[in-house]
């Protein structure tokens, strides 16, 4: 009797098991990644119906999904949400939104809307394929608004591979211009090394751990047995270096001066800011959360990445010639490399002084995203009438546009970090404590350093604006599109908004953006 009555508790146990393996979905947390995929593959379909003349209809149609998706972030705003969690280990989950999540989210779907405002003029004018660009851009966006919320090193490096590979095309949409397919050539090959690096690190983690969980990779890496220990320690340097390329940093950013100026100047805008972030946040995930137990190799690692980064990106920007063919992009492309090294800053602090310090990076993030992609908002501008992309076109810019110039000279200014633009100021003050806080003296006079060589530049360029222009202009001022004025105004607003109450963003450089 007690043989029959074991037999149905056996029988039942492999059921009940394969039951509590089915999970529920968490549609709500997921959707600003859903939204964007979904809408890019109506766009792909619609493409082939619509007829050429109403090709426009998809761009607004994608603006239309980026910002649905960016509003989808206000119920989530709790950061309370998580799935795809195991069975055996519910702390254990693949998607989480976070607080740091939700805000990296925003960061990159606005950034995303922003340059599907430029781009609605940029692929009518280019005759770029509107369906395969959209497609394109929607997807990757998909991809970066994914990478946040992963906390396994499998979503993440498929997350960071979603993000780049449409990048590719993009950067070598414009057919027919050899500088477009070489850029995108450059920034393939070295970016698919890159990821080849960073795989076969994912693999070596894995094998000296037994898991791809970012929690469960942290506990099992605090007790590595001995025989073990160098393969894991190769395993973390090498999951670094995918990512480090995407954040531009020395001396991985051989390929961006090339792919900004080879690429539509939208996108360029693009990957300055949601490509940079794409790269900062993987970094944050695997060394904060994932790789704590050996902060001891990649803290002072990043740190002297930080200071090369910053001091190669201001001294090559400052070698720019204003007479020289796309000197306007190639001076945008090298700042961005400098800002990069600042942003490498917290990150290398939290190896020192914990996990707080990544907030100063967000910050800073949010900052340089609002004003960079203003600053590309208005190179775009200026192209229309100066294709050779020169800083000297910008000479008289006030004279012709005065409120494209007034915008353009309040971006460089915060990207200088000095009044009016407050939100720069305040914002290099946070990343400069947050070195301070960690006993990296050297690196804040570092940092200090590179921010006053970084004044030459942009005041330079912002000082241009308001000479004198050597000739009187010729013809008819043509009228601005207004997709791109709209893209100059909402990102001029966000600075000058951040900069009378900059704590809206400042505030996340104090305490955690991760549940504890």
């Amino acid at each position: 009797m007690t043989a029959m009555t074991a037999l149905p508790t056996t029988a039942a146990a492999p059921a009940a098991q394969a039951a509590s393996l089915v999970q529920s979905v968490d549609w709500l947390a997921i959707t600003p990644v859903v939204l964007p995929a979904a809408v890019a593959l109506v766009v792909l379909v619609a493409d082939l119906f619509v007829p050429e003349r109403r090709k426009p209809l998809l761009g607004w149609l994608s603006v239309a999904g980026l910002a649905a998706a960016t509003a989808t972030l206000i119920p989530l705003r709790a950061g309370d949400r998580a799935t795809f969690c195991l069975a055996a280990d519910p702390g254990a989950c693949s998607y989480t939104a976070d607080h740091f999540a939700l805000v990296i989210q925003f960061l990159v779907l606005a950034g995303a809307l922003v340059t599907a405002l430029l781009s609605v003029t940029a692929v009518r004018d280019a005759r770029m394929p509107a369906g395969e660009y959209w497609f394109l851009l929607l997807s990757s966006a998909a991809g970066a608004a994914l990478l946040p919320a992963s906390r396994d090193l499998a979503t993440l490096i498929v997350a960071l591979e979603v993000a780049s590979l449409p990048a590719f095309a993009l950067v070598g949409m414009r057919r027919g211009d050899r500088l477009s397919s070489e850029a995108a050539l450059k920034f393939f090959l070295s970016s698919v090394t890159a990821t080849a690096v960073s795989l076969m690190g994912v693999s070596f983690v894995y094998a000296a751990t037994g898991s791809l969980h970012l929690t469960q990779v942290a506990d099992r890496l605090e007790d590595v047995p001995g025989q073990l220990d160098t393969l894991a320690m190769a395993g973390v340097a090498l999951t670094l270096v995918g990512f480090a390329f995407k954040t531009a940093a020395v001396p991985f950013h051989f390929w961006v001066p090339d792919t900004y100026v080879g690429a539509p100047l939208p996108i360029a805008g693009y990957l300055s800011v949601i490509g940079k972030a794409v790269g900062f946040t993987g970094l944050i995930l695997v060394t904060v959360i994932a790789f704590p137990a050996y902060s001891a190799v990649w803290g002072p690692a990043l740190a002297v990445l930080a200071a090369l980064t910053m001091t190669l990106g201001n001294a090559a920007a400052v070698r720019q010639r204003a007479d020289r063919r796309n000197s306007a992009v190639r001076l945008l492309a090298w700042s961005s490399v400098g800002q990069a090294g600042y942003l490498l800053v917290p990150i290398a602090a939290a190896a020192y002084s914990g996990r707080d310090q990544i907030g100063s990076t967000v910050a800073y993030a949010l900052m340089y995203g609002a004003v960079n992609l203003g600053a590309f908002a208005v190179a775009a501008l200026v192209a229309r009438t100066h294709p050779q992309n020169r800083i000297s076109d910008y000479r008289g810019l006030y004279a012709q546009r005065p409120a494209a110039a007034l915008a353009l000279a309040f971006f460089l200014v915060c990207l200088a970090g000095l009044p009016p633009g407050l939100i720069g100021l305040f914002a290099k003050v946070t990343v400069f404590r947050s070195a301070v806080d960690a006993g990296l003296g050297w690196l804040a006079v570092v940092m200090a350093v590179n921010v006053v060589i970084a004044l030459y530049y942009y005041l330079r360029w912002t000082a241009l604006l308001f000479r004198a222009p050597e000739a009187p202009a010729d013809g008819v001022r043509t009228k601005a599109p207004w997709p791109v004025s709209a893209a100059i105004a909402v990102t001029a607003v966000v600075a000058v908004v951040l900069s009378l109450a900059p704590q809206l963003v400042l505030r996340f450089a104090s305490g955690s953006l991760f549940p504890l």
